[in-house]
């Protein structure tokens, strides 16, 4: 019976990808600059908006860590036709979900609910656009409400300070250098005027890109769109961008973090090329041939032939302006961190060194594939592919080509950027132990 299952699941998601390669979209763009990109698929009465704004932690000025990220909450407050705290009420009691998120590039806010409020979702996006509220009031209740997400997020949670350590000792000059959710002290600092300034500079229509994506029709979609967002002016004031350039590492940077946890962990970092670049994508291939399955190398090597790891991670944290490939670690029951290190040396060197098989290639793009179509199972995931593809690739699509530029990469193309990028004199090793055990 299980195998009649799976081979139900393979015809269905063969299906899938045969019939629904080609994601239909419509793309315009409002005189204020605001570019707008639908998909229309009347499968299922729902529909997903995003507006993606195109400013996120490195957009924030020395001194103000966390800026963005705060701004995110403090959009949620209401605005001058929505009252305070009634934004997700209105979203909830019409049958739908909405939130947001922050990341070193970028802002992201979305809802998704029955089609038939779809004008509802529109206006509100525009007033959060245009008539946000933006007082002391909300600023001082969300910058306790930020706190506590951080003190619960990062700063009470084991190994969840990674992050920020990482990336503090892999840039020095680049905004990267700090994460989204900045620290205590700045969120302490802000205020009220900085908030207003920075939402006329970076949340206007040039700034954004909106996305629609489910059971629509495309010209009355159109319509409503501009019914709320053309008469928005434009910010007119030149968006500021970092024009920066980190120095490469001149080293390989060890550390060691004394954490409230009870088993040793590695992490270890090695930067990354932009992420639209075809480099940074055979780079996700690595991480996949390293730690995605229970026959990935890292697994097989060091959670199951060794018994060093419970659990060993790779991933790309890629970022428009480069990122952090990272590897990790939680070390088994007694077993020492720097073995586990040499471990997950010895793998990445057999990617350096070592042409992959055809089979394990293809298993890689098997495992790409799929993973794309799960992502385009559902409206919210469309859309988010089409504001991130058009926002940082300069192309929404891509959602339809992006099968096309993975089958051009090749197993040499592994080996390559695996010899550009995971260079073992270049890179940040951190070593989390027992605070039980520091000197």
């Amino acid at each position: 019976m299980k195998k009649f299952n799976n081979l139900i699941l393979l015809v269905i998601m063969t299906h899938f990808a045969i019939g629904q390669t080609q994601i239909d979209i419509r793309k315009t763009e409002l005189s204020n600059g605001l570019r707008v990109i639908m998909h229309r698929d009347n499968t299922m009465p729902i529909v997903a908006v995003g507006v993606l704004y195109k400013v996120g932690s490195k957009n924030e000025l020395p001194g103000r860590s966390g800026f963005a990220h705060f701004f995110e909450h403090l959009m949620f407050e209401g605005s001058e036709h929505i009252a305070r705290g009634e934004f997700m009420k209105l979203i909830q009691a019409s049958g739908g979900v909405n939130n947001a998120y922050t990341t070193h590039d970028k802002t992201y806010y979305y809802e998704v609910l029955p089609s038939n409020q779809l004008e509802m979702a529109l206006w509100m996006e525009s007033e959060r656009m245009l008539h946000a509220k933006i007082d002391t009031i909300g600023v001082e209740t969300q910058r306790e409400v930020v706190k506590e997400e951080k003190r619960l997020r990062i700063d009470n949670q084991p190994y969840m300070s990674f992050q920020e350590n990482l990336f503090k000792r892999a840039y020095k000059i680049h905004p990267y250098k700090s994460v989204p959710i900045g620290t205590m002290e700045d969120l302490n600092a802000a205020r009220l005027e900085e908030f207003m300034d920075f939402y006329k500079t970076f949340y206007v229509p040039e700034n954004a890109v909106l996305v629609i994506a489910g059971d629509i029709e495309y010209d009355n979609a159109e319509a409503l769109v501009r019914k709320y967002f053309e008469d928005i002016p434009r910010g007119g004031r030149t968006i500021p961008r970092p024009d920066v350039t980190e120095p490469p590492l001149e080293g390989q940077i060890v550390d060691t973090i004394y954490d409230d946890i009870q088993l040793p962990a590695v992490f270890v970092a090695y930067r990354m090329p932009s992420k639209n670049s075809d480099d940074a994508l055979a780079l996700s291939l690595v991480s996949r041939l390293l730690s995605t399955g229970n026959s990935s190398r890292l697994r097989k090597k060091l959670v199951d032939e060794q018994q060093i790891a419970l659990e060993v991670v790779a991933f790309p944290y890629d970022l428009e302006d480069g990122g952090l490939f990272i590897t990790l670690a939680l070390a088994n029951f007694g077993k020492d961190p720097l073995d586990i290190l040499n471990s997950m040396n010895a793998e990445i060197e057999k990617v350096r060194s070592e042409k992959i098989s055809d089979r394990e290639f293809q298993k890689l793009l098997n495992q790409f594939e799929n993973q794309q179509i799960s992502q385009m199972g559902s409206m919210q995931g469309i859309a988010d592919l089409l504001a991130e593809y058009e926002v940082f690739y300069g192309d929404a699509n891509l959602i339809n080509t992006m099968s096309q530029k993975i089958a051009a990469i090749t197993p040499e193309d592994l080996m390559r950027v695996a010899n550009a990028y995971l260079d073992p004199s270049k890179r940040i090793v951190l070593y989390y132990l027992p605070k039980t055990s520091q000197p």
